[in-house]
This record gives structure tokens, C-alpha cells and sequence, in this order.
């Protein structure tokens, strides 16, 4: 390579490379696996280390990824918190070992936990602060989402002045539950672990945190009052404290000693109940570290061995649809067992009807199949073609047998069935839930009880629950089914927007359910509406409309609308403006209000003829703040935007 394509190639892997960096750290949502990313840095490195002169300050190899969220407040580190660099041989992990006079230290080799990287401070044996790492300098304050974590203890024996390192990660029973639940309620599941464990801490609500029941290693001093000699000794001394260290630290005198060690937690990875994606090898003579020193990127001292992601071959005996809560059909490969990342699988994710058609994948072949985040396994592509027909997505739904559709833009094939049994369990989450019916009690576990004692078929037979039934259901006493009576009552009164709105129609949010019930008042005006009526809705477009329309077309709607008519539920708009003294005002609620939930606050805004809006801007009227806020409250104070409590919110509305 000559130096014009040097530098060329040099710009456009730094274009990509900050792509997926801002994708894995500040979205938590990256397009590639780890392996596919490490090959891009791994060549970018190589160009640099041949052609030095393209090197720049901005460059990906330089510096640690991650930004400081806007959503929360910024620390700056006392600390800096590094980046590690990663080998991928153990010949570049002698090379790295030979820098080291073993003769002044010997190693600390551990398991690298595939997490997000957070601090921890103390003060007089109290936690008072945790931040993220952010790009190392700068990092987000999640004080109040670190506080759900048990493990991170509240309280320790050491008055002095403590800051630790660790990584939040998410079990992988955890990942597992979580990504059934998101399907369930037709979301994007987590990729991984590590994305889900970094999404679950930068939630604005800690109450969501606390239920992705996410958990911490802690692996390292950045500051104490306390001097240590050696690494080991520190973690030793964490470990006194009540901290939650790594379960694995040993001590190795040579670099065989340290390979053999990493060899070991290698063959043992897919035992442990969380990710790790690699090895770290460190210094452990603390005074020796500080002569090393560090890049502007990387410690000298210290170095991460990655695992190559385990793939196997094996023979595709057969694809199963299996149809999901929003009607999605996904194609699920079935082959003979093969052993990957330490366990038997037999079963992976195949994607979609595209997926299927670019790798020309027909039954028979010998296909390649990986564990993504060594945790859920996922065919790559065909190794050996068998010279069979490439298989063919269905044309009915194989769980009700009616057309699937598959909508200009999407990947995914769906069933037209709105009724389809598949559906039916996140259907009735959707329709129970707080921003639709509202019926408490009704939560995912309940719900499921009673469809599996077929005590509900569909949703209006919530409205026709036998309750004599509902009491003799495990864990459902006399006080739970009356106020589970009184909940499904009190929610036949609600507004007819919060029924468009549960029905779950695609493109149809509260939002445009609101607008759709100003414009009519009743459900049979809305029966009644054309394409171009819902169109002529201001923030209502062609699809929405188009979507719409098709779903009161159908029969089975005007069969279940009918039913819920007349089992009492409201069908008639009753959110029309009471008064307009907010006419023409934006709000932003930001915090927890006392006396207040944020539904409720909106609905009075909105009653008297404003708006809420979910970011400050200069077009905000109000910032309605409460407890606990954020960073809409700085940006109001910049902007200077005239901020309210709750109190100055009562005078207004009276």
C-alpha cells in the first residue's frame, strides 16, 4: 500500500470506526459483533504504525470512544479512567511481555467482564457519587441508578477518601428474561449483555434500573488514602470492604504461567453465569506501573487478550416459523447438535425473508453457526451449498392460517390477523397498560395466568371475567380479585383516546390517538371516516392514516368494539379542552412531582388547551420541575427559561 491509499483508507476507517464508537458507547446499539470491530481498529493500527505521519489527536486509536450523555450531569474524573489496549495472539502477548522486567513485578491475570466501565466514590464510608466512563476524562453521573445495584455496597469500613473502578454487567439469566419480556411486548431486543447492562444504567427513571437486576465487579483502586504495593493486595483489600471483586485473580511469575492462566479461563467461559470477552493481563508492582506509564490512550502496564468468537459447522435439517406478539414471523433454523461456547445448541435465529435470500439458504446445507455475545446462537451463512431450493417464507400465518403482509421498507413479514392466538398475550399487555386502559392488576404475569386457565381469550374478555374462577388461581386472594374488579370497572370510564390507543394500531401512538378523538367524538364518526378524513388530521399522515382506516374496516373490529359497547365501556371523546389559559405554552416536566404523576400533569397542561413537550428548547414556555431532575433543568437555566414547582403549577390551575 502506497502512502495516497494509505491515507485514504486511514480516512475512511476512521469515519466508520467513530460510527460504530458512537453506535456501542452513546447509543448502545452497535451494528457489528466485538470481533468485526477489532478487525477495523486492528487494520487502522496497522496503517498508523506503517505510515506514523497519518496519525492525528482525533483518531480512534487515540482515544477512548464514549461521550458524557446529555441526559445526565457530567463529572469530571479525578482519575483518568483508560482504556486497555487488545491483543489478539499470543504472540503479540509476548511481545507485550517482554517489555515487562519480570525481575521488578509479576503479573495479575483476570477475567475481562464484558460490561460498562463506572466509578465509584466514598466519602466517611459512604457512597456518595458513581459515574460512568464516558471518554474517560469526562463521564455521566448515575448516582441514582447505582443505587439499585445490591451488590455495590451503601456503607463500608474506611472513612478515609475511596474512588474504585468496576463493571456493571448484566447475568445472563437476566439478558435472557429481559429480551423475552422486550419480545413480548413487541420491542427491539438487546443484542448482548453488555449493551443491555449499559442501557439499563443510563435509564432517566432508576425504578427501571432496579428491575434489570444488574450487577458489578470490582476491579480496580483510582484513588485512596491508603498506599498499596501490590495490584493483588489492593483487590484483596476491596474484597475485606465488602465489594464485589472479580471471582478470579491469580498471580503469575512468568508469561506461560500467564497464558496458561487465560487458556484455562477461556475453556471455562461458557460455564460462568455473565460475559466476559476476553483476559487482562497487569503489572501488579504498583510503583513499577507509574514508571511505565501510560499512552494518551492506553496504560503501558496492562493488556487485554480477546477471545476469537467460537464457530462451528453443522447441517441445516429444517426452519420453523415461529410467529411472535406483534405478528412477526421469524424463521428458526433447526440442525444436528453441535457443542459452542459451552453448551449443546441445535437451534438459532435465522432473521428474516432477506437474510434468507442473500445467503441462499436452503435446507440441507451445511451452514456456520455462532453464539452472538457468546449467549443467543445465530446461523451465519452457508459453508457448503446442497443444491436444494432455497426456502421460502410462508404466505399464511402458520399460527391462524391467515395472509401475512409484508409492508414496503420492513424486513419483517407479519400476520394480518389482529385476533391471531400468537398474538393474543401481548395484545392484552398493550391494552392493559398504564398510558392505555390503565387496569392495575393486570400486569404480564397476571395476564398470562389467566390465558393459560383460558379464563380470557381476548380482550373483551376481560370485561366478562368469572371472578368466582380468578379467586381459585394460585397466589390471587379475596382483597386482589375485588380490586382487580374494581380496576377493570373504574376503566370502562376512561376516554375513548386511551381505547384507540389500546386496540395497538400499527403507527399509532397516544399521541395521534388523542388527536384522532378531538376530531371525532364518537367511535361510530370514526367507523364512519375515510383515508382522507384521518389525513386531513394535522400530525396524522398517509400511513398512519392508511393504518387506520384498515383496522375499522375490518370485521372482527367492529365485532370487538361492538362487544365492549356493550359491556359499558365509553365510546364517546371526552377530551376536549376544558379551558385555554395555556394556549399557546409548551411545558417540560423534568423530575418526580410530590403530589403528581407525570400522565397526570400532562392531562391538565392538555386540558387547558398546552403542550408537553419532552426537551427544552427555546420555544418552552415552563420547565415543571421536581425532585430529582436532570440535565432539562441546567439546559432551562441557560436558556433561561422560567422554571415552576409544583406549588406555582396549584396557582396556575386554579
Amino acid at each position: 500500500m502506497d502512502f495516497k491509499d494509505a491515507k485514504n483508507r486511514c480516512r475512511e476507517l476512521k469515519k466508520i470506526i467513530k460510527y460504530h464508537n458512537n453506535l456501542y458507547y452513546n447509543q448502545d446499539a452497535p451494528e457489528i459483533e466485538d470481533f468485526e470491530y477489532d478487525a477495523l481498529m486492528r487494520e487502522l493500527k496497522l496503517i498508523e504504525k506503517e505510515f506514523p505521519e497519518l496519525i492525528t489527536d482525533d483518531s480512534p486509536t487515540q482515544k477512548v470512544g464514549g461521550n458524557a450523555n446529555n441526559l445526565f450531569s457530567p463529572v469530571r474524573h479525578s482519575v483518568k479512567m483508560e482504556s486497555l489496549q487488545d491483543v489478539f495472539s499470543f504472540a503479540e502477548l509476548e511481545e507485550f511481555c517482554s517489555k515487562i522486567d519480570l525481575s521488578k513485578t509479576v503479573f495479575s491475570v483476570e477475567p475481562k467482564i464484558d460490561g460498562l466501565s463506572v466509578s465509584l466514590e466514598y466519602s466517611g464510608g459512604l457512597f456518595t457519587r458513581g459515574s460512568t466512563r464516558g471518554d474517560g476524562e469526562t463521564g455521566e453521573d448515575v448516582t441514582a441508578n447505582l443505587k439499585t445495584v445490591k451488590s455495590i455496597p451503601k456503607k463500608i469500613a474506611y472513612d478515609g477518601e475511596l474512588e474504585v473502578r468496576g463493571e456493571v454487567y448484566m447475568p445472563k439469566s437476566s439478558f435472557l428474561n429481559l429480551v423475552k419480556r422486550q419480545e413480548l411486548m413487541g420491542e427491539t431486543p438487546a443484542k448482548n449483555p453488555r449493551n443491555a447492562a449499559a442501557g439499563s444504567l443510563r435509564q432517566k427513571n432508576s425504578a427501571v434500573t432496579e428491575t434489570r437486576n444488574l450487577d458489578i465487579f470490582v476491579f480496580n483502586i483510582q484513588r485512596c488514602d491508603k498506599a498499596f504495593t501490590s495490584h493483588i493486595e489492593s483487590l484483596d483489600f476491596l474484597k475485606e470492604l465488602g465489594f464485589n471483586v472479580l471471582p478470579s485473580y491469580k498471580r503469575c511469575k512468568t508469561t506461560g504461567e500467564a497464558i496458561e492462566e487465560i487458556k484455562k479461563i477461556g475453556d471455562n467461559r461458557g460455564d460462568l453465569p455473565y460475559d466476559i470477552d476476553g483476559a487482562v493481563i497487569k503489572v501488579d508492582n504498583i510503583g513499577y506501573r507509574s514508571k511505565l506509564g501510560s499512552t494518551s490512550k492506553y496504560p503501558k502496564w496492562a493488556v487485554a487478550y480477546k477471545y476469537p468468537p467460537e464457530e462451528k459447522d453443522t447441517v441445516l435439517r429444517g426452519i420453523e416459523i415461529n410467529v411472535g406478539r406483534t405478528g412477526a414471523l421469524t424463521p428458526t433454523a433447526f440442525f444436528d447438535p453441535i457443542f459452542l461456547a459451552g453448551t449443546t445448541v441445535s437451534r438459532a435465529v435465522l432473521h428474516n425473508e432477506d437474510f434468507i435470500n442473500s445467503k441462499k439458504i436452503a435446507i440441507g446445507d451445511t451452514i456456520t453457526v455462532r453464539k452472538a455475545g457468546e449467549i443467543i446462537p445465530e446461523v451465519l451463512g452457508v459453508k457448503k451449498h446442497c443444491g436444494g431450493d432455497v426456502f421460502k417464507m410462508p404466505e399464511n400465518c402458520p399460527s391462524c392460517n391467515s395472509p401475512v403482509t409484508r409492508e414496503p421498507g420492513e424486513a419483517v413479514i407479519r400476520c394480518t390477523n389482529a385476533e391471531c392466538p400468537a398474538q393474543l398475550l401481548r395484545h392484552l399487555i398493550h391494552f392493559t397498560s398504564r398510558d392505555a386502559m390503565d387496569i392495575e392488576g393486570l400486569g404480564p404475569a397476571v395476564l398470562e395466568q389467566l390465558v393459560d386457565a383460558g379464563l380470557i381469550r381476548d380482550i373483551t374478555d376481560i370485561y366478562k371475567l368469572d371472578y368466582k374462577k380468578v379467586a381459585l388461581l394460585e397466589r390471587t386472594g379475596e382483597k386482589t380479585v375485588n380490586n382487580l374488579k374494581s380496576a377493570i370497572e373504574k376503566s370502562k370510564e376512561n376516554d375513548l383516546s386511551r381505547l384507540i390507543f389500546a386496540f395497538g394500531i400499527r403507527h399509532i401512538g397516544l399521541k395521534a390517538a388523542k388527536l384522532i378523538t378531538e376530531r371525532f367524538e364518537s367511535i361510530d364518526d370514526i367507523f364512519s371516516a375515510s383515508v382522507d378524513d384521518f389525513e386531513s388530521i394535522d400530525g396524522v399522515g398517509k400511513i398512519m392514516a392508511k393504518s387506520l382506516f384498515d383496522f375499522f374496516a375490518l370485521e372482527d373490529t367492529a365485532k370487538t368494539v361492538n362487544e365492549l359497547g356493550r359491556l359499558g365501556l365509553n365510546m364517546k371523546s371526552t377530551s376536549s379542552v376544558s379551558d385555554d389559559r395555556f394556549a399557546g405554552m409548551t411545558f417540560v416536566l423534568t423530575g418526580t412531582l410530590p403530589n403528581y404523576s407525570r400522565q397526570e400533569a400532562t392531562a391538565i397542561i392538555e386540558a387547558n388547551g398546552g403542550k408537553v413537550s419532552s426537551s427544552v428548547s427555546k420555544k418552552t414556555s415552563f420547565v415543571l420541575a421536581g425532585e430529582e431532575t436532570g440535565s432539562k433543568l441546567t439546559k432551562a437555566n441557560q436558556l433561561g427559561i422560567k422554571v415552576i414547582n409544583e406549588e406555582d403549577f396549584n396557582e396556575m390551575i386554579k
